[in-house]
């Protein structure tokens, strides 16, 4: 009633009889569920899905330049892609935190790696929304087998995964990361996602940085890590200086 269609057409949309519903009728039933931005768009993708065809080989790599401009920022920053792999990580980034190492998918670290649980204070707020940020990466490309493969992978591996699927949460959230780290303690970060939208053989590649208030203790624990990352190198050059 609220969306202005009938039960019937409802209950075939629901059941997938009726794959095809218009934009309007999406629109209807988003405004009914009373949905947000992105659980809006996602329903919108659901509805009309991209079709594509799949070449892994060309989304294991970042989007050119994307590498060396995340190593630019004083910030710690990766390149993901639509499944979550760590593409590239600038250095203060991969010592902040073990799943952010190139070739590391970061959600599967943090759902099955224990040391994710001693870095994320708040590990399950964390984890959510890792999760609700692969769910709308997945509603881009609805029938991509390596997606699928790694839903069902991490289903079977983790039973907080398959709670977290089924709450249907969608996007990353803006928030506050509190972590603690090993070596320059607590950190109060924000979390932005950039989405890479001009290389359409990379759908889904993302950006993501995270930043401390300017003048906080957290902003300069990241600056004493920053130290921390370079000290090893300059240390190293000095040596063959001599």
């Amino acid at each position: 009633m609220l969306a202005g269609i009938s039960a019937e057409y409802y209950l075939r949309l629901e059941v997938g009889r009726d794959k095809k519903p218009s934009p309007q009728v999406v629109e209807a039933l988003a405004r009914a569920l009373r949905l947000d931005i992105k659980a809006t768009r996602y329903l919108h993708q659901l509805a009309n899905p991209v079709i594509s065809r799949w070449d892994d080989s060309v989304l294991d790599g970042a989007a050119e330049g994307l590498d060396q401009l995340i190593d630019e920022l004083p910030f710690p920053a990766i390149v993901a892609s639509r499944y979550q792999d760590v593409l590239a990580a600038n250095p203060i980034a991969q010592a902040l935190s073990p799943g952010f190492a190139p070739g590391q998918n970061f959600l599967r670290w943090r759902l099955l790696d224990p040391a994710a649980r001693e870095l994320y204070v708040d590990w399950e707020d964390a984890t959510d929304a890792a999760v609700s940020g692969l769910r709308e990466l997945a509603a881009t490309v609805p029938d991509d087998p390596r997606m699928q493969t790694l839903i069902f992978e991490l289903s079977s591996a983790s039973s907080y995964f398959r709670q977290a699927w089924t709450r249907a949460d969608v996007g990353y959230r803006l928030g506050t990361l509190h972590m603690r780290h090993p070596l320059v303690g607590d950190l109060y970060l924000s979390r932005n996602q950039l989405n890479v939208p001009h290389v359409p053989h990379a759908a889904g590649q993302h950006v993501l940085i995270y930043r401390a208030e300017p003048g906080s203790d957290s902003a300069r624990a990241l600056e004493e890590l920053r130290v921390l990352t370079t000290a090893p190198a300059s240390a190293s050059s000095a040596e063959e200086t001599r």
